[in-house]
């Protein structure tokens, strides 16, 4: 019994630790930020889905993050979504869900489970998987469709412990953060390289008709402001660059996002007029990399166009791995890997999206969205 009791206690001083290093010394500047997406936006919740190659586990990946060990982040170091929650008062970005799952896994008392889930996402939490997207059925990894079911899971939890008003009035005032797309467009360019006007038009209805979904889901389980990352310049990725002999963007591939990011638009002008209290802000991530590759030293930036850890062609034939081969000065470069940022373009991201202009995130910055 005392040994039991003891384990509790230190799963309980673990949880507070971890929610006020998220919280950044109490200065936050809303209760909360939930995180939903991809790679772009993933902490570490790949590295507890076991067979996946969807990981960034292992170095390079971390380089340059406290400590210098990969965390999970597709990066050499922090990525956006730290930066965003920085700006609004965190340390970084919230903990992996599927981390905190693992410490309430080695305890076997469910008092203690809910009290992880309270105390710990009182702050918020990362639900976020590399590989993922809007349709179920890109990636193999978490499919938004179960990342919203673990934050239903959770809000249940922290009701129990919180009480229903209470956790309603945190939400309602929290940030959710999505960022997603960019593997959708990727897996249907890779089928389908000269699709025609008819398979685009239901690949878009299909995106954004499951867009729709998705927010109204999280809306009913008592979100209210959307922060929203869309689809990035992915023809422009190194990845794509090396498969095109010329080394040029592919930009049939940058025209699906961009008819992709037209419709996250009118989706979400649509849903704030039907939805009672609901606010948003869209963050382009495609204008941010098309700004930087058409003028990198706005980010003290130099190399746009390779990766900085790789292999074969503009260091982006191959993902990185251990063996790779990385540049030593990461702060020059635009991509860390064949499709991932680095933490510098991710600082200066981060920064131009919460109070940046409007070409860059609209109708209002993430700053106005959290003082709404």
């Amino acid at each position: 019994m005392a040994m039991r009791l003891a384990a509790a206690l230190r799963l309980l001083l673990v949880v507070v630790a971890a929610a006020r290093g998220a919280a950044g010394g109490g200065g936050a500047k809303v209760p909360a930020i939930f995180v939903f997406g991809d790679s772009t936006a993933d902490v570490g919740n790949n590295d507890y889905l076991p067979g996946s190659s969807a990981r960034a586990n292992f170095p390079h990946n971390g380089v340059d993050f406290p400590g210098g060990k990969p965390t999970g982040r597709f990066s050499n170091g922090l990525i956006g979504v730290d930066f965003i929650a920085a700006a609004m008062g965190f340390s970084r970005s919230p903990p992996a869900y599927l981390s905190l799952i693992a410490i309430a896994a080695n305890n076997s008392s469910n008092s203690s489970k809910t009290t992880m889930a309270a105390a710990a996402c009182m702050k918020g939490a990362n639900f976020a998987s590399g590989g993922s997207g809007v349709l179920d059925s890109t990636g193999t990894t978490i499919n938004m469709t179960k990342q919203i079911e673990y934050f239903s899971d959770l809000k249940d939890q922290m009701s129990t412990k919180l009480g229903a008003d209470k956790v309603s009035t945190l939400l309602s005032k929290s940030i959710f953060l999505i960022s997603a797309g960019g593997n959708d467009a990727f897996d249907f360019f890779s089928q389908n390289i000269s699709p025609d006007s008819t398979a685009i038009q239901q690949f878009c209805e299909a995106v954004i008709s499951t867009y729709d979904s998705h927010v109204k889901t999280l809306y009913n389980l008592g979100a209210r402001k959307f922060a929203v990352i869309n689809v990035p310049l992915i023809g422009c990725c190194p990845y794509w660059r090396s498969q095109n002999p010329t080394g040029e963007c592919i930009q049939p591939l940058n025209q699906l996002a961009t008819r992709l990011n037209d419709e996250i638009w009118d989706l979400f002008n649509d849903l704030s007029s039907q939805m009672q209290g609901m606010k948003y802000s869209i963050a382009s991530s495609y204008e941010l990399v098309s700004s930087l590759i058409e003028k990198p030293q706005a980010a003290g930036l130099e190399e746009v166009r390779s990766a900085c850890c790789g292999g074969g062609k503009l260091n982006a034939e191959k993902g990185c791995t251990p063996s790779s081969s990385y540049c030593s000065d990461r702060s020059k470069f635009l991509f860390w890997d064949l499709l991932h940022p680095t933490q510098a373009t991710s600082k200066f991201a981060g920064l131009v999206f919460y109070d940046g202009a409007a070409r860059f995130v609209s109708p209002i910055t993430f700053k106005q969205l959290v003082e709404e």
